[in-house]
């Protein structure tokens, strides 16, 4: 396709119409914007667009990602709002592009997979861009991120020009839809299901949708098929053939297929952008938690101070005996355990710096339970361990781990009953990543509520009478930045069981 002409044929009506969308479907922050200022932003889009379709020089967009990205980022728009702005250009041109090739499927495929290509690379530039603006552990994985992006476009366009045919080198599932089966299917979209092609064709398109995302997937199809208005883009579950169930964004037109009408679709895997808008708000939501927190942790630890001092000078004088002496050790203890809460408070706040050395996981595990033997004398539970003899060292901050492992320990044996209870510890290395170690915690103790487990490593949850509900957020927070993972689960028949995974020091 003659991308040069099409859009100078195009130009005028594409860029009209993507200003008067912006305001009226995008969001708020969106229509509030001066109509002035779309005139600068959608022409620098859609000339770095064409720069893109016409030589294949991304520079451009590169550039508008930087200008726009920073723009909108300091108004306060999220990054949903401005991928779904710059996502329209597809919906503008994609029905272009399938009405001018109406009957070439191939060829149309071709020009919609090279107008994808060029909206995938800019979703995954805005995706960096704003992970570098939340957080500096995020910044570093946009870097990466993105030159992976760029990478991986300079290989599959390589990969068209020299070894397959386009359309089955594209990263989105391509399928033709036609009586309710799978006519026409790439081998991403089978991959994404988990079937090879020649499993894919001929089955029922119900396949592969989840049953949660059925009925509004049929609708919208039978909308489109009866001529009647239906949405080109939405997004769904698709179903994969062992049973899970993914999130997928597709963006559906109708066509005519070896003479007959059919729907042309377009799927595109979402999790991990998805995961990515999840990683941003909770780096938000985390640094503003850590403002709030270290400003009130100041404001208390100052008086706090004076009174300690207060009472020990109090209890160093003759004039308290007896009863009123024990009230103010007893003061004295709650004012330690308060300003033992603010430096929790404190920690948690403050940002994560490593002195990462290579040490043996079992001996810190180890090391921890010794830190905490007198609680479990005093409970009289028994505790196990089960590690392996030969396990690869782990590059760790050793006192970050400690700091995160005794947090895990401490909840597992306060959880448990007096002279009954047993926790058990367990070190394993991961099937299929022999570079990982994976940590289990069990505990006999009477559990977690289910309607609380979503909400166990929230900053401040707690259901015990004493402390912040920090401990396990502060695990998280401190396994996480290793690169590793955590997660709370009931244990079977009774108790609770945490999952650690922590990378292990490679090529050892």
């Amino acid at each position: 396709m003659d991308f040069r002409d099409f859009l100078n044929r195009h130009h005028d009506a594409i860029v009209r119409e993507w200003k008067r969308r912006l305001r009226s479907e995008v969001s708020p922050r969106y229509s509030d914007r001066p109509a002035g200022e779309y005139d600068q932003t959608i022409n620098a889009a859609f000339d770095a667009y064409f720069n893109a379709l016409v030589s294949n020089d991304y520079s451009r967009i590169d550039e508008v990602v930087q200008e726009i990205g920073k723009f909108r980022f300091e108004a306060g728009f999220t990054l949903s709002e401005v991928q779904k702005a710059f996502e329209m250009f597809g919906h503008l041109t994609i029905p272009l592009v399938i009405k001018e090739m109406a009957g070439s499927v191939p060829e149309t495929i071709a020009a919609i997979d090279r107008i994808h290509v060029c909206l995938n690379y800019t979703i995954h530039l805005f995706s960096d861009f704003f992970q570098a603006l939340s957080e500096k552990e995020i910044r570093n994985y946009a870097q990466m991120l993105e030159i992976k992006v760029r990478d991986r476009t300079r290989e599959l366009a390589e990969s068209e020009a020299k070894y397959r045919t386009l359309v089955e080198e594209i990263r989105d599932g391509y399928f033709v839809n036609q009586d309710g089966k799978i006519v026409f299917s790439n081998k991403a979209f089978s991959d994404m299901h988990g079937y090879t092609v020649d499993e894919v064709i001929g089955r029922p398109y119900t396949d592969f949708v989840a049953p949660e995302s059925l009925d509004e997937v049929m609708k919208t199809y039978k909308s489109r098929i009866e001529d009647r208005k239906a949405r080109e883009h939405y997004v769904y579950y698709r179903l994969h053939k062992d049973g899970s169930s993914l999130p997928t964004e597709n963006m559906v037109v109708l066509t005519v297929y070896d003479g007959q009408k059919a729907a042309l679709g377009i799927c595109r895997d979402i999790t991990e952008r998805l995961a990515i808008e999840k990683r941003v708000r909770e780096a938000e939501n985390l640094a503003h938690i850590g403002e709030i927190t270290t400003s009130l942790a100041h404001e208390i630890r100052n008086p706090l101070s004076a009174a300690r001092m207060s009472i020990q000078m109090l209890l160093k004088s003759d004039s308290f005996k007896g009863h009123e002496k024990r009230r103010l050790e007893i003061l004295a203890q709650e004012v330690g355990r308060l300003n033992k809460i603010v430096s929790e408070m404190l920690d948690f706040a403050k940002p994560m710096k490593f002195d990462r050395r290579p040490g043996s996981l079992a001996a810190l595990v180890t090391s921890c339970l010794e830190a905490i033997d007198a609680r479990i004398l005093e409970k009289g539970i028994i505790v196990t361990t089960k590690f392996p003899r030969k396990l690869p060292p782990v590059s760790m901050d050793h006192e970050k781990m400690e700091q995160a492992i005794i947090n895990l320990l401490l909840n597992a044996v306060e959880a448990v009953d007096d002279d009954r209870g047993t926790v058990d510890i367990t070190i394993k290395r991961i099937k299929g990543a022999a570079q990982d170690l994976v940590v289990y915690i069990t505990d006999n103790g009477h559990g977690i509520d289910p309607e609380n487990m979503p909400y166990v490593f929230d900053p401040f949850f707690t259901r015990k009478t004493k402390g912040t509900g920090l401990g396990l957020a502060n695990a998280k927070k401190i396994i996480e930045a290793h690169g590793g993972s955590i997660e709370l689960a009931a244990a079977r028949p009774v108790g609770t069981r945490a999952v650690f995974t922590i990378p292990a020091v490679k090529d050892v």
